[in-house]
């Protein structure tokens, strides 16, 4: 089999950041799928369950509630735990996605109260989070968002 080319991306040398990691075609739609890498792969432990759950749910939660909701398609974890997954409708320039990351990952650091969908009626694990794991690892990211000055399109 070919392999595919998220296969084919070095993680040896791969940092923290942001990646367009493929731009698609749906019918007239434009959909890119942003890579949103929060640890060094390889070479820093990987995030777990429980936090990376809780990131999920508080991140989906504010970006369906954001001004970009109507080109937000998906936001969810990678398999591998060092990252996550933000697909949109449309590419954002870069100084519009960097905000919305901030915002995003701003909102995740500092929630406190119960974290949406987190109920045995709403999902189906609801009892794995780490709220406090979250905001440690929102923090970080946050940390890595603000030194980004030149945007990496592809790996």
């Amino acid at each position: 089999m070919e392999k595919i080319p998220s296969f084919t991306v070095n993680h040896l040398i791969l940092n923290p950041g942001v990646y367009i990691s493929r731009i698609d075609v749906a019918g007239k739609e434009q959909i890119t799928t942003y890579d949103l890498r929060i640890t060094k792969p390889n070479a820093e432990p990987v995030m777990n369950t429980a936090e990376v759950h809780t990131i999920e749910h508080l991140g989906a939660t504010f970006l369906r509630n954001s001004e970009e909701k109507d080109n937000i398609i998906y936001f969810g974890p990678m398999g591998c735990r060092t990252g996550f997954y933000l697909i949109t409708k449309k590419g954002l320039k870069q100084e519009g996605l960097m905000k919305l990351l901030k915002d995003t990952f701003s909102f995740i650091s500092t929630y406190e109260g119960n974290i949406p969908g987190a109920s045995a009626r709403d999902c189906g694990n609801y009892s794995d989070q780490s709220l406090d794991m979250a905001h440690y690892f929102a923090k970080k990211y946050l940390k890595t968002l603000d030194a980004i000055r030149d945007f990496q399109f592809s790996y």
